[in-house]
């Protein structure tokens, strides 16, 4: 069986106030997760429970992310989730604190008998 990338979307997400990296990773892995409305699994022939998702993330500070919350977003298919360094942190005027933004890819793929 081979690994066979079918699917690649993107996010983004944001946390304006709290400066929570858990929360803007979170909102930009459901911003990717929700783009995709195509039910790749039957489309396949496979159960859902097939599907290997592998999420990566980018954030500035990734020691400051649950993956555990993160894992806890997908429904169905084996998550794999790498957090690392990435996206941006805006600092607010003022030194009012500043807005986290991370960035999501999520790569959905199969493990599938080679044609030829």
């Amino acid at each position: 069986m081979a690994k066979t990338r079918v699917l690649v979307e993107f996010g983004m997400g944001s946390s304006l106030r709290r400066e929570d990296y858990t929360e803007a990773a979170l909102r930009a892995l459901k911003d990717a997760l929700w783009h995709n409305s195509v039910n790749m699994a039957e489309l396949f022939g496979f159960p859902k429970e097939a599907m290997i998702v592998d999420a990566e993330i980018g954030v500035q500070r990734p020691e400051a992310v649950d993956n555990v919350a993160l894992a806890a977003v997908f429904p169905y298919g084996q998550p794999n989730i790498t957090v690392r360094q990435g996206g941006l942190d805006i600092d607010k005027p003022q030194g009012g604190g500043r807005t986290v933004i991370a960035n999501a890819a999520v790569v959905v793929s199969f493990d599938m008998e080679a044609v030829g």
